[in-house]
């Protein structure tokens, strides 16, 4: 099986054969937005996250895929500098998380998996909250809010209550307002935990739209294996705080045999389903998210 290369954050097999050396190069890789080497998280004896090298290209969705307990998530807060390293190293957009972790913190958004909008307030009125937080110029701001909302599909539900949406219409306001200080780097966490599958697939629209339009680099954990093979371009499962393997969807798939998806690669490099796993804390935090969600 194809496996990460620690160095570059990349999967390949060397090129053989006569027609290796004349082979046309293509366009140079998109240089990494994101690096971690040797990220290590320890929770006393425990190693949540175990000396972690990644690179993550500008332009890229990158998926985390793994049970509960992964260390997923843990690796997602070491990058949004909510927690610190226990050893190792990231940069973000060129910001060491540790020591330049208010700039980095201006340099991405994040998206947690509990609902963060107020239902108490208007779609416009949860953006302008969010822009005063981010002390954004009131000069601008109006017309950024506005657009994003258009763009995020929220435009005719602006002035409703959030209390009124849907679930996947709070997603996308989220998105909206992770989005609205133009980050370089977006995190999502469990994205579309509890939503419907019709919710579900608008939410992987707006998020491909960001990326395609934008150029947003998006880095999205998830315990929908088909959301990581439609949305990412390249996906890392992870398992007792490692990388065991990282590729595109389908390379990943290729490596197991005809016809086998992300289900079928999980299975064999893990040994189980990837709902399993997780304690009580992991499963309430869902069902909460679901309710919320409605």
């Amino acid at each position: 099986m194809t496996t990460a290369d620690p160095a570059s954050g990349t999967s390949s097999s060397p090129a053989t054969g006569p027609d290796a050396v004349s082979a046309p190069l293509g366009p140079s890789p998109a240089p990494p937005v994101v690096i971690a080497a040797g990220l290590t998280k320890r929770y006393g004896p425990v190693v949540a996250v175990d000396a972690l090298d990644l690179e993550i290209p500008r332009g890229e969705v990158f998926g985390l895929i793994g049970a509960n307990g992964a260390g997923k998530t843990t690796t997602i807060k070491m990058l949004i500098t909510l927690v610190p390293p226990s050893a190792g190293s990231a940069r973000i957009a060129d910001h060491d998380v540790t020591r330049e972790s208010a700039t980095v913190r201006r340099v991405i958004g994040y998206v947690p998996q509990l609902v963060s909008a107020d239902g108490s307030l208007t779609g416009i009125e949860n953006l302008r909250l969010s822009a005063r937080l981010y002390h954004l110029p009131g000069r601008e701001i109006e017309r950024r809010i506005r657009d994003l909302l258009t763009f995020m599909g929220l435009g005719e539900a602006m002035h409703r209550l959030v209390r009124t949406y849907s679930g996947g219409m709070v997603r996308r306001l989220e998105i909206a307002q992770a989005m609205l200080h133009e980050p370089e780097v977006l995190f999502l966490d469990e994205p579309t935990v509890g939503l419907d599958p019709t919710a579900r697939t608008a939410v992987w629209e707006h998020l491909d739209r960001l990326r395609a339009e934008r150029g947003t680099t998006i880095i999205v954990t998830t315990h929908y294996l088909t959301e990581a093979e439609v949305l990412c371009d390249r996906v890392a499962i992870m398992h007792h705080g490692r990388i065991i393997a990282l590729d595109t969807p389908v390379a990943l798939a290729a490596s197991v045999g005809p016809g086998a998806t992300l289900d079928d690669v999980f299975r064999l490099l893990v040994g189980a389903d990837i709902e399993t796993g997780g304690g009580l804390r992991d499963v309430a935090r869902a069902r909460r998210t679901a309710r919320r969600l409605g």
